[in-house]
């Protein structure tokens, strides 16, 4: 019996060893691990300082172009509005000059003396 309980006691060593073993690289194992999450949470965080970096350029050069494109529209608003005014005067002064071309206007001109002769009309009686 005691060849037996040396044989058991010399297994459950040798399992006791195995488990030892087992546990130290298990720790080895885990460490690793624990090294990689560390590495691994060191590169989110410079990718979401890099992320927060590109958003805060875009924004800024999104309000850039912005006021770009406002100003743009303000002049282009400017040119056309002057555009508008310089239309307007000369259809105004070809509407003038059209009348005062037309037979209508010569008559005008001719009856109300603005050209300067002053010839009257008179019917003598016969």
């Amino acid at each position: 019996m005691s060849d037996l309980n040396t044989a058991i006691i010399e297994r459950l060593e040798k399992v006791v060893d195995t488990l030892q073993d087992n546990s130290v690289k298990m720790g080895q194992i885990l460490a690793v691990h624990n090294e990689k999450l560390d590495k691994q949470d060191q590169i989110d965080q410079v990718l979401f300082e890099k992320i927060d970096r590109l958003h805060s350029d875009l924004n800024r050069d999104t309000e850039a172009i912005k006021r770009g494109c406002e100003r743009d529209i303000r002049k282009i608003d400017e040119r056309l509005r002057l555009m508008e005014k310089k239309m307007w005067s000369i259809f105004g002064a070809l509407s003038i000059i059209s009348f005062l071309v037309s037979p209508i206007g010569q008559n005008f001109l001719n009856n109300s003396g603005l050209t300067g002769s002053q010839n009257s009309s008179i019917i003598e009686k016969q």
